[in-house]
């Protein structure tokens, strides 16, 4: 792996509740510089960060549903059509995780579905808060999903007790058909990045994301690991 490789297999999060528009935009602005999949932001700032991605190459993300996912089948959608009103080219979406475990299925399949069904290239993920869920309903969570034609499902929000695990995105990938995993939550060093990616995840959510690629460029340069 390059750099520019493991750059393009992060999320850079911007999600810290107490983040003012200044400094999000001056994150953004350096991080713009790097070749991330995406850079994830809080609903509200969808447009600005796609007003200073222009051009860059770099996806814009934001969340639906977040952090708990209670919201109504109709109130994500609601969200997901503003988001790409706005500009996000990728969604990550919090699950109903009380409807899971109630087994209120088509509450679960309407909300991906509907997501989903919204096209225009929408990139989906679906958070799973793998910390709430005992391996069973991971697994029906991964079967839903993909039954609902979702393209990732994501370990964590980042904002329950437990984050990302190696365990977990392991097990998410051996039992997956098709989809992509991305394992976020609690990753803050290159070594645990580096760790997450050979267990199988495909993306990373980090709000450390500059941090990993100095990181890396400190102890390797243009080397490949």
């Amino acid at each position: 792996m390059t750099l520019k490789e493991l750059a393009n297999s992060i999320d850079l999060s911007l999600l810290r509740p107490d983040t003012k528009e200044e400094e999000l935009c001056s994150i953004i602005e350096t991080a713009r510089h790097h070749p991330f999949a995406g850079i994830c932001v809080p609903p509200i700032y969808t447009a600005t960060a796609k007003n200073l991605l222009e051009e860059t190459g770099i996806h814009v993300i934001t969340v639906i549903g977040f952090p708990l996912g209670y919201q109504k089948p109709e109130v994500k959608l609601k969200e997901a059509e503003e988001a790409l009103k706005d500009g996000a080219c990728e969604v990550d979406m919090v699950l109903n995780i009380s409807a899971l475990k109630s087994r209120r299925l088509e509450a679960i399949r309407e909300e991906i579905g509907g997501t989903v069904s919204l096209g225009q290239g929408l990139v989906v993920k679906v958070i799973i808060e793998c910390c709430y869920l005992s391996q069973e309903e991971k697994l029906l969570s991964l079967r839903l999903i993909e039954e609902c034609g979702a393209h990732f499902v994501k370990t964590s929000t980042g904002f329950a007790p437990q984050g990302a695990t190696i365990e977990d995105a392991r097990l998410l990938k051996e039992h997956t058909q098709w989809l992509k995993v991305k394992a976020a939550g609690g990753i803050k060093g290159l070594d645990e990045a580096l760790r997450f990616l050979e267990a199988g995840a495909d993306r990373i959510g980090t709000s450390s994301g500059l941090e990993i690629l100095k990181e890396f460029e400190e102890r390797y340069g243009d080397k490949r690991v």
